[in-house]
């Protein structure tokens, strides 16, 4: 005796309510960590000299959590002291999966103080996390600040917060593109990395040049010089198209904020990354698969659109170029508006119906599994 049609017609009609009778046919189904361990050390920004809001309000939200990492970066007790901002989804879009947000060279998760509350407010939940050695990050007792160990804090934070099998998004913004490149390559072809985003990233430099080989003190004094006034004045100007709205004083002090905070930690941090080598994403750049939307400020004056941007859609297999106007090299900062729409487009259309239907491919749907489970159940031999 085989299922009736009324009764197999009634199954149908129960499948959407099937993922709370099945939890593991739901496909938004995340293996998160229930039990975050705090930071107890952790010293959040001091910004009471700051007066952008979206500054005060991302440095009020900052939280430092502790992830696993190798001995080699902390042989004292195999973790580090990981800083981030959380925006939970204001109203969380179905299947669109949560976005972690990289920020560029010696920067912070406070650089994406405008863009984090835009994409919560579009559905998206947003991480942004600071890379070891940089932002807000436990510097003490620490021992190895090179991209490797960088890379490996930034896929522990992953797993740690969002979930070791969970999908997600990743996003860097210039170096912070190198960064989200190599946690995409180790993620491509099934990984729970789901899709890329580039913006106005480097991808195709590797390395830091001549600092790499220079004895350590030439290499202190060189790091000084990067949290000078003058020159942290003029990469603030070089960075925007609208440089009287945006180059203030009150963006240079923010840019600033972590590195005066953590003093000599900071420099001996610098130092380290600076003698490993750097990053060298360039040759893992056509090895991504997934989905990945390429940003670029059409008036970026650090680093060349016509050049890198196009390059970037010439060697990833699956990749989109948005250009954003009247803005330099941070769209997220000049442009977060424009930036914001762009990126939840590119999930909505790109990201979730993709990953959506491969595991439909891979696993089936849950209709079609409850049809399959209901005609077995009322079959009989």
């Amino acid at each position: 005796m085989r299922l009736s049609t009324s009764a197999f017609l009634l199954a149908l009609t129960l499948a959407g309510t099937v993922e709370g009778f099945f939890p593991s046919l739901n496909n938004n189904a995340a293996a998160t960590n229930t039990k975050l361990v705090d930071d107890v050390s952790f010293v959040p920004p001091d910004t009471t000299e700051i007066l952008e809001d979206a500054c005060r309000d991302t440095a009020a939200r900052m939280k430092r959590v502790k992830v696993p990492v190798s001995a080699a970066i902390s042989p004292k007790d195999g973790q580090v002291g990981i800083s981030y901002v959380h925006w939970p989804a204001v109203a969380k879009k179905k299947n669109l999966p949560p976005v972690v947000l990289v920020h560029g060279f010696d920067s912070s998760c406070l650089e994406y103080r405008r863009l984090g509350s835009r994409l919560a407010a579009q559905g998206v939940d947003v991480y942004a996390v600071d890379i070891l050695g940089w932002g807000y990050t436990q510097l003490e007792d620490v021992t190895d600040f090179s991209a490797a160990a960088k890379v490996e804090a930034l896929q522990s934070f992953v797993n740690t917060v969002i979930g070791e099998q969970a999908p997600y998004c990743v996003a860097g913004a210039s170096l912070g593109g190198a960064a989200a490149i190599e946690l995409a390559a180790s993620s491509s072809s099934g990984g729970a990395c789901q899709g890329l985003i580039l913006i106005d990233a480097q991808g195709f430099v590797d390395g830091v040049g001549p600092m790499a080989a220079l004895p350590k003190f030439l290499a202190q004094a060189g790091v000084a010089v990067l949290k000078s006034v003058p020159l942290r004045s003029s990469a603030n100007q070089m960075s925007y198209f609208d440089k009287e709205t945006y180059a203030t004083d009150d963006a240079l002090a923010i840019g600033r904020l972590h590195c005066v905070q953590q003093g000599d930690l900071w420099s001996d941090a610098m130092v380290s990354f600076m003698k490993s080598g750097g990053f060298s994403p360039s040759a893992k750049v056509p090895t991504i698969d997934m989905p990945a939307l390429v940003l670029w400020g059409r008036q970026d004056g650090i680093l060349d659109g016509e050049e890198f941007a196009n390059k970037f859609v010439q060697t990833l297999p699956n990749a989109e170029l948005k250009w954003i106007e009247e803005c330099g090299h941070v769209p997220h900062l000049e442009q977060p508006d424009v930036t914001a729409e762009a990126i939840e487009e590119f999930l909505s259309s790109k990201v979730a119906g993709s990953s959506s239907s491969e595991k439909q491919q891979q696993n089936g749907s849950p209709t079609d599994a409850l049809a399959e489970a209901a005609s077995k159940l009322f079959q009989f031999n």
